[in-house]
């Protein structure tokens, strides 16, 4: 038997998406399609986003994670990059050695952080935010190409079989895997205004294929999902075979969700004022707009596929109402089909704690800057 039949069998046709008992053939018949992944509601972190550990910008603790909790949030995405946790001399590039160089020290604190997630009942979905080989962001030197060099492909699969292992006496309920955050091909990775594009479709499978069976080797039953091609944006059509949930984004259209973002617009200072509803270029963009945008995910949970937005949310130079009344139409649209959302970030210039907008007035919540009318938009779709 092959090895990825194996797998299926052990894992797929046992218990279906997210591990969820299969509905026989009557029972899909009369059942109306829902989303295959629970509509889960939360927040990404990112206390292992940077590269470089001394650079950690949040420690996120089991207090926040009980203040989602009570505000009856039930999911978090940890994107990391992968050189937080390795050991290289950072006074230069990392090295293709380097690159296996797992730190224990490191490791741990990406465990306890689950722990203490999963101890407030709160889902845990670990992503690679940099893998050997691609970010969507530069910044960071790589040794390797991870869509045409062989190695960081293997360097790839050495990465998630070292998380799946650790993390294989989890269940679905309080794990699951996240194989690489916004894949896109990108002419120069340490350009972050070079041209870039979807990755070759199969390409993108083949990762998706060789990171599914390596964590379904360590847990017939994890949960794998797959961000969307083209940084997200873009559904997968070409792994229905596969017991593999998708992700998409929260960040259309990019004027208003990064309004003024240096990384995203080389000249912010000359953009127009922002509004919403929009027009640009003669499109208006608005709530109609928006749902025609997500009309390919939505198709996809009508097939019976599992579909979650992993990141979503607009930067602190959004002006504020613009920003609530854009999300109030996204998340309406969302929930409506049963897709949950994750906010880029919970602490930070996108998030509820300490986003440093100059047009919010903030509530002190236990020393910390609340953003309490986002909260409460938020918590209309909890």
């Amino acid at each position: 038997m092959q090895r990825r039949e194996m797998i299926k069998q052990a894992g797929t046709l046992a218990f279906g998406l997210a591990g969820l008992p299969l509905l026989s053939a009557g029972e899909l018949l009369a059942a109306k399609p829902t989303n295959a992944l629970p509509r889960w509601k939360g927040f990404n972190v990112l206390d292992f986003f940077h590269p470089d550990p001394r650079m950690r910008r949040q420690h996120t603790t089991r207090e926040h994670f009980r203040w989602m909790a009570d505000w009856g949030f039930d999911f978090v995405r940890v994107p990391m990059a992968y050189p937080y946790y390795v050991d290289f001399d950072r006074t230069r590039p990392i090295n293709k050695e380097e690159v296996y160089r797992i730190d224990d020290k490191r490791v741990q604190e990406v465990m306890e952080l689950v722990e203490q997630a999963n101890s407030q009942g709160l889902h845990v979905s670990l992503n690679l935010h940099r893998a050997p080989g691609f970010c969507v962001n530069a910044g960071f030197e790589e040794p390797y190409n991870l869509w045409t060099d062989h190695e960081a492909m293997e360097a790839f699969v050495f990465h998630w079989a070292h998380w799946a292992k650790l993390l294989r006496s989890k269940t679905h309920e309080y794990i699951s895997f996240d194989l690489l955050n916004e894949p896109c091909f990108r002419e120069d990775m340490n350009d972050q205004f070079s041209r870039r594009s979807s990755v070759p479709k199969d390409i993108y499978r083949d990762l998706i294929v060789k990171g599914f069976d390596t964590i379904r080797m360590a847990n017939p039953r994890a949960l794998v999902i797959a961000d969307g091609n083209n940084i997200g944006a873009e559904v997968i059509d070409n792994i229905s075979d596969l017991d593999v949930a998708q992700s998409c984004r929260g960040y259309a259209p990019g004027l208003v969700s990064h309004y003024k973002a240096p990384w995203v617009f080389q000249h912010p200072d000359d953009l127009p004022a922002v509004t919403w509803p929009s027009e640009e270029n003669g499109v208006v963009h608005d709530k109609t707009w928006l749902r025609e945008h997500f009309a390919p995910w939505i198709d996809l949970v009508s097939q019976g596929g599992g579909v979650h937005c992993g990141e979503c949310g607009a930067w602190k130079e959004t002006p504020h109402q613009v920003a609530l009344s854009w999300m109030d139409d996204m998340f309406s649209i969302l929930t409506e089909h049963g897709i949950g959302f994750a906010l880029w970030e919970f602490n930070g210039t996108f998030g509820i704690l300490n986003s440093d907008r100059r047009d919010v007035a903030y509530e002190d919540w236990y020393g910390q800057k609340l953003d309490r009318k986002m909260l409460d938009l938020l918590r209309k779709f909890v």
